[in-house]
């Protein structure tokens, strides 16, 4: 199986990006442009849980939506998805994205890496490696910088 890894560093806490990446109604008004919604289809976001995620117009070309099978959820440090619906599914299989927020204490701030990694394999070999559902999910996480919710 092939794979991806890629970090993006964030100017608030891990516990506060975790907190916005698990919760629909926070997540979903981020940046509609991105992420026009999200929402748990079957359970509550624990391992097993199903999530759809419908993709704003900037990635309409790439991505409509995913759904996403949760299967790993390591509490407040990082969430393992199985896409099992959707644009990518017609791409890659499987396709297997870890998310990890990892806290880096300073001084005067506190801030973390945001950790992208995917698991893939393109089902014909002129399918390139899902560079645009890497630089997605990092531009959207460098979205959080500019959102402050009362998590």
């Amino acid at each position: 199986m092939r794979n991806m890894k890629a970090d993006v560093v964030l100017n608030i806490p891990a516990k506060k990006v975790w907190q916005i990446y698990r919760d629909n109604e926070i997540l979903s008004t981020i940046n509609p442009d991105m992420l026009a919604s999200a929402e748990y289809i079957e359970d509550d976001g624990n391992s097993g849980s199903l999530r759809l995620l419908k993709l704003g117009p900037v990635f309409s070309n790439y991505v409509k939506e995913s759904t996403e099978r949760i299967e790993i959820v390591e509490q407040g440090r990082s969430v393992t998805d199985r896409v099992i619906g959707g644009d990518l599914i017609k791409m890659y299989d499987p396709y297997r994205v870890i998310f990890s927020f990892i806290p880096i204490k300073r001084k005067e701030s506190e801030k973390c890496i945001a950790h992208w990694k995917a698991e893939f394999e393109p089902l014909t070999p002129t399918i390139p490696p899902p560079e645009e559902a890497r630089d997605a999910a990092l531009g959207f996480f460098r979205c959080f910088n500019k959102f402050h919710p009362s998590c």
